[in-house]
């Protein structure tokens, strides 16, 4: 196993405390009762959203998401939201829904939740929801706008595992993505002798809980039961800001353009600058 440290839980945080000991540190805290005034988080259960919101029209993803070829970084399928929670009922599954915005279908379910007082930063466009199978699991990963991220679990739990930016080559990140595909639970030291050099966190993310990955933070989800969150963005940095909108660019330009043109060949090629640039690390 990796090197893993616990996340902290924590109730009492003020705006002052948790700059002082998580934000400017850029270090991961639970928060336990941040989101205990939303409505969302009683309201939004399965049969609300069945009965509700069960007609929309919702993509699905599977594991291999990020795979080369020409459904790269593309959905399954779109089925009925209905459809979707009702096979999320049934039992393990690896199909998923991410960055999914019900907002633009519902506005309504802005009244639910609001953003944070926590800190300054926080975006008003960008309240993403999660929706995972039991089983289903997401690739170690870094979120390429580099906000800090506050996920807030509404439905089901997650565990979760943070690798602080500093490791991005002995994870062997691959370039122009945000992907490693190292296996966190069960690291090949021989053929990734890198990894030996990372350390970072892991938790448990119940429902009412609030997870802060700070930003540039590499972190791998597995759904220990099926459920799902809404994650709130902030970036109180506009030098960081600047910086992830270039990120975006040149990430998702290079990196879809050449998986188009050299399919598999590109991904073999990050997979040697990825190797490349770990060696660095064991000088």
């Amino acid at each position: 196993m990796l090197n893993l440290k616990p996340v902290e839980k924590r109730s009492d945080l003020t705006r002052e405390s948790f700059a002082k000991e998580y934000l400017t540190d850029l270090r991961p805290v639970i928060f336990t009762n941040l989101m205990d005034s939303w409505p969302g988080k009683e309201k939004w259960t399965i049969e609300f959203f069945k009965e509700n919101y069960g007609h929309l029209m919702v993509p699905v993803y599977e594991t291999n998401v990020t795979h080369f070829g020409d459904g790269y970084m593309e959905p399954r399928e779109k089925i009925p939201f209905r459809e979707y929670l009702e096979i999320l009922e049934k039992g393990p599954t690896n199909l998923r829904m991410f960055l999914f915005n019900i907002f633009r279908h519902a506005p309504e379910l802005a009244h639910d939740y609001k953003n944070f007082d926590i800190m300054d930063g926080f975006y008003d466009n960008f309240p993403f929801m999660f929706f995972g199978g039991e089983g289903s699991s997401v690739t170690l990963h870094y979120d390429v706008d580099l906000s800090h991220v506050f996920l807030n679990q509404i439905h089901g739990r997650k565990r979760v595992v943070l690798i602080p930016p500093q490791f991005s080559k002995a994870i062997y990140q691959h370039p122009f993505t945000v992907a490693s595909y190292v296996d966190v639970n069960n690291p090949d030291y021989e053929t990734f002798p890198a990894l030996k050099k990372v350390w970072g966190y892991e938790c448990i993310v119940h429902p009412g809980e609030t997870l802060f990955m700070p930003s540039g933070h590499w972190h791998y989800i597995e759904y220990m039961d099926g459920g799902y969150s809404i994650s709130l963005r902030a970036n109180e940095s506009y030098i960081r800001r600047v910086r992830g909108v270039l990120n975006i660019a040149r990430h998702y330009v290079v990196d879809k353009g050449l998986n188009k043109l050299m399919g598999e060949r590109w991904l073999e090629t990050k997979k040697r600058i990825a190797r490349r640039r770990a060696e660095t690390e064991l000088v």
